[in-house]
């Protein structure tokens, strides 16, 4: 073996499972597919529950999930395919190329950038855009009631068309987070925007620019964006949606997929763990006929355009985590929609990919799949490379910070005052927070940042919780 590979045939991998097993059984995940290759080569795979709950079928590393997020990279590869042709530049202003795009502040609509867009770094807020784009399937399926954000409260028109996203993001009153490349915060508003930037220069659809560009190329035959497609494949999971009752959780079918016409490129592609890495592999081969992007474009999708969380960054549809384990870097992107948790990652060091699909929304794919390669690591499944020092926070910090934020999306989080710390109130319980300095605190599970934000008066007005950032509402 050379030295540096990972052997996982050495490894004994029952921990993992027994660790993973505890997990999926406590959040009611019916079937998950995890798969890890090293070199393009297959070290571990592993179906978990079932595909479809009641036929009793099992996931297998064929098996159909919906990706979510995971689909905003392949939206990335398309630009910088495109950026490559000499048909644009990432840089260019979005005006160039959709016209009648602007912002509430018209002082900062040409300087808006297409990598602005790719980066969350455009100063747009989470907006209702993608609860309007996805309308009718909302309207349609019963199960959205019990969605974790609120959905149900969509009131206005369905956002159909490119023309009326674009209008939705001019005509709506909000106010930009700040000049264009200051602020970070996760949107899928922005990546609404690049969809329609591909289909305008390639003159194709973004459904099959992304057929022919990326998945034909990578080998990846079990991979579409349409739903219509779905009725040309077996081995398609059932989608799953939990309810909360007072005393339970249920965990029941809900077979109604979502679409989002007018933002496609956000996160509406179905794929499978065999296919996504195939398209890992692209990345990292040497082997130049399975490449479909330059060297020089993967390290720009990789290059830690700005730091979102403390030692976190986000390239270009990939979140880039530098030294995350025994000197090698971490590379991923997950994704959530209703019946999809999803992530795949890829650390270059050791040429490892690896994926987890699942059919559940909000269930911890992240923790399932760096659980294996922590495992590979010999490290715990719990592992994290972040360790913060904290301390008491003075009682007026948090007094200052407790409070209920949404987002136009639907994400709501209330902070209250538990003695002497801060905690998140959710379904009548309580997760406290941990003190790190100024006003910026961690979640002990997952060693995550929230980060209050003052206006010029010293009022909070928003919070970085979730990779956004929410308006204080009261």
């Amino acid at each position: 073996m050379v030295k540096g590979e990972i052997n996982v045939h050495s490894k004994n991998m029952a921990p993992f499972e027994d660790a993973a097993k505890q997990l999926i059984a406590k959040e009611q995940i019916p079937g998950v597919s995890l798969a890890l290759d090293e070199k393009g080569t297959r070290i571990y795979e592993h179906g978990f529950g079932y595909r479809h709950v009641e036929q009793q079928l099992p996931v297998t590393p064929d098996t159909i999930f919906g990706i979510a997020s995971m689909s905003k990279s392949f939206t990335c590869v398309a630009l910088m395919q495109l950026q490559e042709a000499g048909k644009l530049s990432v840089h260019d202003p979005v005006v160039k190329y959709l016209p009648n795009f602007q912002v509430p502040q018209h002082e900062y609509t040409d300087k808006i950038t297409i990598h602005h867009l790719m980066t969350h770094t455009s100063g747009i807020p989470p907006l209702k855009t993608h609860v309007f784009a996805r309308k009718r399937s909302i309207d349609q399926d019963p199960s959205a009631k019990d969605y974790g954000l609120n959905l149900v409260d969509n009131e206005g028109e369905p956002i159909d068309t490119f023309d009326q996203l674009i209008n939705y993001l001019a005509t709506t009153d909000y106010e930009l987070l700040g000049e264009p490349g200051t602020e970070y915060c996760y949107t899928n508003d922005t990546y609404g925007l690049l969809g329609i930037i591909i289909e305008k220069v390639s003159g194709q659809p973004y459904e099959q620019y992304i057929e022919e560009h990326i998945f034909k190329p990578c080998g990846m035959t079990r991979s579409f964006v349409l739903l219509d497609e779905l009725d040309n494949y077996e081995n398609v999971t059932e989608l799953y949606v939990k309810k909360q009752t007072e005393n339970e959780s249920i965990v029941y079918a809900a077979p109604l997929w979502w679409d989002a016409p007018a933002m496609r490129a956000a996160g509406y592609i179905k794929s499978t763990a065999n296919d996504i890495l195939k398209y890992l592999q692209s990345f990292i081969t040497s082997d130049a006929k399975r490449k479909i992007l330059t060297d020089t474009s993967i390290q720009e999708m990789f290059k830690p355009h700005v730091e979102f969380e403390r030692g976190k960054f986000y390239g270009y549809g990939f979140r880039v985590i530098p030294n995350y384990i025994d000197g090698c870097t971490l590379i991923n992107h997950g994704g959530g929609l209703k019946a999809v948790s999803s992530l795949m990652c890829i650390i270059p060091e050791k040429q490892l990919t690896g994926v987890t699909l699942t059919n559940l929304s909000d269930a911890s794919s992240d923790r399932l799949l760096l659980g294996a390669v922590h495992q590979l690591f010999d490290k715990p499944f719990n592992y994290s490379p972040f360790v913060y020092e904290t301390k008491d926070a003075p009682l007026k910090t948090l007094e200052k910070a407790a409070g209920t934020y949404e987002s136009g999306e639907g994400m709501k989080v209330t902070f209250v005052v538990d003695g002497k710390q801060l905690a998140i109130k959710a379904k009548g319980k309580l997760e406290h927070l941990q003190y790190i300095d100024e006003l910026t605190f961690v979640i002990p599970k997952g060693q995550r940042i929230v980060r209050f934000i003052e206006d010029d008066n010293g009022n909070i007005v928003r919070v970085f919780y979730s990779s956004r950032q929410i308006k204080k509402i009261m």
